[in-house]
């Protein structure tokens, strides 16, 4: 068993959101010590739900703007002495790197930047290891620059650091398609040795996995379940009565806006995004919730039956929150904190896989022994 193995790992968040990497943190039995996010509403949602006693009730949330705080004030604050961080996490704004940028938007985005801001802290900090959260489209050309140099400020403060792992969450139990990048980096003192990244997938749609013993991909089904009483986040937005009638006429489970019989306008010449007023299928894994997810204009957010978008619990449990975790702000600034959150399942998959690689018997004794190894350059 490691020495370790009782010990709280101390964790900082960035880019907190709602606080669905935290969570995840304090479920892999971490202890997350600050976070900081900028959006006052996911910064309410997190001091009133991460700071519950059982929780992470000491944890201190800084709603500033990240480029304007120091990160060597707040590394001395929070880690004195011989204090370590052992995990830094992050989700910096991804709609600069989105996919649905088309033609050359998003290459001077300054929300890129927020990538190198993110490792003001990592370098201040010296944490064990950092995690980083974002979405595919920042592995596209044009955003190449940005995370050239990432890695060369990786590398230059003593990091090894893997390729970017494309992940999607219905491989881990999520019952959500959601595709997201993740990028691991180790201090050099530690020993990444035999060590497996990403963690291997638990679930699978591939009929030869599961006869191998992989669990089949999880469908939504049980996010439309009674919500509990008096949730304040069972909430769905109010539709007009041309809509309700072309929900109607949607078949169940699935159906799509061509089955209604609706025709936009905007569709006599171009009939793309055939998901928008499409049903949720509840036998498959759900899309992908974006921060417009209770909007059934953005895409397949109608109830697989009801004649309306979905709520804001529903998207919060397809995203694997827990249902005492409460959005504050209303309706949309739910919607769009849940769409940017880190699956909680997911990110507790991951967490728990550095955790383990950082408790190791052989990283343990490199920390104890406060010695140097040469790490595996895995980006390199």
């Amino acid at each position: 068993m490691s020495l370790l193995s009782n010990l709280k790992f101390k964790v900082v968040d960035l880019f907190a959101g709602a606080g669905g990497f935290s969570l995840a943190a304090i479920h892999a039995g971490c202890e997350v010590i600050f976070a900081v996010e900028f959006d006052k509403n996911a910064a309410n949602t997190y001091r009133k739900n991460i700071g519950k006693i059982g929780r992470s009730k000491d944890v201190v949330v800084y709603n500033k703007d990240i480029t304007i705080l120091s990160a060597p004030d707040l590394a001395n604050l929070h880690f004195p002495d011989a204090d370590v961080c052992d995990l830094l996490l992050g989700s910096p704004p991804c709609q600069g790197f989105s996919t649905h940028r088309i033609n050359g938007a998003g290459v001077d985005d300054p929300r890129n930047a927020l990538i190198h801001d993110y490792f003001e802290f990592v370098k201040h900090l010296q944490p064990r290891a950092f995690l980083m959260e974002n979405v595919p489209g920042m592995l596209w050309p044009r955003h190449k620059s940005y995370l050239d140099e990432f890695y060369r400020q990786a590398h230059a403060n003593g990091y090894a650091v893997y390729e970017p792992q494309k992940l999607d969450a219905r491989d881990y139990g999520v019952p959500q398609r959601r595709q997201r990048v993740f990028i691991l980096g180790l201090r050099e003192d530690v020993s990444a040795k035999g060590a497996e990244w990403p963690p291997a997938p638990t679930h699978s749609v591939s009929n030869e996995d599961i006869d191998a013993g992989i669990e089949p991909w999880v469908s939504c089904a049980t996010a439309f379940e009674p919500p509990p009483e008096n949730d304040p986040n069972d909430a769905h937005m109010n539709h007009g009565a041309e809509l309700v009638a072309a929900f109607a006429s949607t078949p169940h489970n699935g159906g799509s806006r061509a089955d209604s019989g609706r025709r936009l306008q905007c569709h006599v010449e171009h009939d793309g995004h055939s998901d928008v007023y499409g049903r949720i299928d509840p036998n498959r894994p759900a899309p992908t919730m974006t921060t417009a997810c209770i909007n059934p204009s953005k895409g397949r957010f109608v109830h697989p039956t009801l004649n309306h978008g979905i709520t804001a619990r529903q998207a919060a449990r397809i995203q694997t929150f827990p249902d005492d975790f409460v959005f504050e702000g209303g309706l949309m600034a739910a919607g769009k904190q849940i769409g940017n959150a880190v699956p909680v399942m997911l990110g507790e998959v991951l967490i728990r896989h550095v955790k383990a690689l950082l408790s190791s018997e052989r990283n343990v004794a490199v920390s104890s022994s406060k010695g140097r190894v040469h790490p595996i350059r895995a980006a390199e």
